[in-house]
């Protein structure tokens, strides 16, 4: 990282606002992580009273995230990856699920929060083959995700799209679609889709309420049928749109053929 990248982390750190719990340090915090604060653990300790649940979703998702990942590479020959809404790195990144089974690999990391930038220089380790990059933007400004991703990779040939845990926080529904169908509209035949979400129940919208009320940014929780909308014109890979312990579980995923309140599919662009 340059001199002037650094200086840019240091920047954005002293611009966090450690007394307002954040998704991303209270998701870390669930996983069992070290980069969260006091509000976050706060907050984190509310939710899991109503719904202690949510510490089994965390660790789901990111499992689920390795699943989806070694399917594109080994099956469906998927070389690059736009992973929108990263979070704080942890186990089994994209990067590094990806790179292990294809060294050439590229990936294009992407979030809006200072604490994400400042760990960039872990996300940015990968093969020599391959390629990782980390681009500071928002979700609802995917014209800057395409033109910046782009510098990296080529949106002539198949790219996996991941949305994992970041649409509940795009709260209007006609936007949440239509961000989602430009950034599909720019890639190519052959391209997939994952999305992982919180789905309503009455523990999870109880726990969406805790995590509103604590002046975090605010999240919308929705239907699996209104998931679904994310992927029309698409064709879901098997098994569909299902809790995420339940797609294509392998002999170490914990919680297999669990029932949880995070579904999660992936579809291909014909």
């Amino acid at each position: 990282m340059s001199e002037d990248a650094n200086d840019d982390v240091m920047e954005q750190l002293r611009r966090i606002d450690t007394s307002v719990a954040h998704p991303a340090r209270v998701y870390d915090y669930w996983l069992g992580g070290k980069d969260n604060y006091a509000a976050d653990r706060e907050t984190g300790d509310q939710i899991l009273k109503v719904m202690p649940e949510l510490a089994v979703i965390a660790r789901a998702e990111r499992e689920f995230l390795a699943r989806v990942v070694r399917h594109l590479v080994v099956e469906a020959d998927v070389r690059q990856f736009l992973d929108i809404g990263t979070g704080i790195p942890s186990a089994d990144n994209t990067h590094e699920v990806a790179q292990a089974a294809a060294p050439d690999a590229r990936i294009v990391y992407v979030d809006n929060d200072p604490i994400v930038l400042a760990h960039a220089r872990a996300l940015l380790r990968g093969t020599p083959e391959g390629s990782t990059m980390y681009i500071d933007a928002d979700l609802r400004d995917p014209a800057t995700i395409l033109r910046q991703a782009a510098e990296s990779l080529d949106f002539t040939r198949p790219v996996g799209l991941m949305l994992l845990g970041v649409l509940e926080f795009v709260p209007d529904d006609e936007q949440a679609y239509a961000v989602v169908a430009e950034l599909m509209e720019a890639l190519p035949s052959g391209s997939h889709l994952t999305v992982a979400s919180s789905v309503s129940t009455p523990d999870m919208d109880r726990a969406a309420a805790i995590w509103n009320d604590s002046g975090a940014t605010p999240i919308t929780i929705r239907t699996p049928e209104q998931l679904m909308g994310f992927y029309k014109g698409m064709d879901l890979v098997e098994p569909g749109m299902v809790s995420l312990p339940k797609w294509r579980p392998e002999p170490t995923t914990q919680y297999a053929g669990q029932e949880v309140s995070q579904y999660g599919a992936v579809g291909r662009k014909s």
